[in-house]
């Protein structure tokens, strides 16, 4: 079994230091790399400059093909599948669909934004070489990291290394893909 090195772990130990630390990093160059804190911290996505996310659009998508669904249905079951004339009323009319229309709106927006951030995290992913750090299980209780990967065109172990040291990190962790 091989060892294969995926990256610098780096540990922060305040939101000031990991925010300064995010945008140092951007500022450097780096393009595959990610902040891990404990709770949210604002302005983040600024300091990474992460674009908007893309989750919203599939939640559209969701949403259009819901009504539409909920319109065509109700109008294909009143004009064709069973037309019942009632004191003159029409077979179809949009006043009536709406809340079905209106339900399956929500529904497949509710689907659209649930599979679209599936998809878009690429999920699920049941290995992640960062879970076998034994400091990085204090992410979610007390720690801050940031974590660059070795795929980043920038990168360099000794230069990454120093930048990290150089802008206050408390540790830096080698971390290696065990998996085959």
């Amino acid at each position: 079994m091989s060892a294969k090195p995926l990256g610098l772990l780096a540990q922060f130990e305040t939101a000031a230091d990991i925010m300064h630390a995010a945008i140092a990093v951007r500022d450097a160059g780096f393009k595959k790399w990610d902040v891990f804190t404990p709770f949210p911290i604002h302005g983040m996505d600024d300091a990474m400059a992460l674009p908007s996310s893309k989750v919203g659009y599939f939640t559209f998508a969701g949403g259009i093909t819901g009504f539409f669904t909920g319109m065509t249905m109700i109008w294909f079951m009143n004009k064709f599948d069973y037309p019942l004339v009632v004191g003159g009323k029409p077979l179809f009319t949009p006043l009536y669909a709406f809340p079905v229309s209106y339900e399956l709106t929500i529904l497949l927006s509710a689907f659209g934004t649930l599979f679209g951030l599936a998809l878009l995290n690429r999920l699920p992913k049941l290995h992640n070489p960062l879970f076998a750090s034994e400091r990085f299980k204090r992410a979610m209780n007390d720690k801050f990291f940031v974590f660059v990967e070795t795929a980043d065109p920038k990168f360099s172990e000794t230069e990454t290394r120093a930048l990290l040291e150089k802008l206050g990190a408390s540790a830096i962790e080698e971390i290696q893909d065990t998996k085959d």
